[in-house]
């Protein structure tokens, strides 16, 4: 079966009752767990961004505790994974502010991050991916939001070189 596009979707929902668009709303969060993240997103945590960013750093403080630190093959696949958490939400928010805030967040519990990251090239390169996507996403925000954004890369250190 081929997917139609979205501008087909959208026409045809604009020919449903609003109760044929909920039970279909429904319907699609019964089948993945990412469709019911966004739902839950648009429908509760979308009024208030501060408390989201709270909940997803707690998340991501839970996710650190249980990196595998045996090798560093097992802390790049759970650093990867904590990754593509951030991504995961950062794109249910649709703001670029939230996703700095979480890279940000994300670069400053790594550089803490025990054993040290700078001793293996893999991971620190990691780390620089990261500082560099930082820099480019500040730089298409507002300019007050680039200033803030900007001291907190300073004060991670070692972003001297990348800007």
């Amino acid at each position: 079966m081929k997917a139609v596009s979205i501008k087909d979707l959208k026409e045809e929902l604009a020919n449903c009752t609003p109760k044929e668009v909920r039970d279909l709303c429904l319907r699609l969060a019964r089948f993945k767990k990412e469709n019911k993240e966004l739902l839950t997103y648009i429908l509760f945590e979308s009024s208030d961004e501060g408390l989201y960013l709270v909940g997803i750093k707690k998340e991501v403080d839970e996710q650190f505790k249980m990196i595998n630190r045996k090798s560093n093959y097992l802390i790049k696949k759970g650093l990867r994974k904590i990754l593509r958490t951030i991504r995961k939400y950062a794109r249910y928010s649709q703001k670029k502010e939230t996703e700095v805030e979480l890279l940000v967040y994300f670069c400053a519990k790594l550089s803490k991050f025990s054993p040290s990251i700078r001793r293996n090239t893999g991971l620190n390169n990691l780390y620089n991916r990261q500082i560099e996507t930082i820099i480019k996403k500040t730089s298409l925000l507002h300019e007050d939001l680039q200033f803030d954004y900007k001291t907190e890369l300073d004060k991670l250190g070692n972003t001297s070189e990348l800007i």
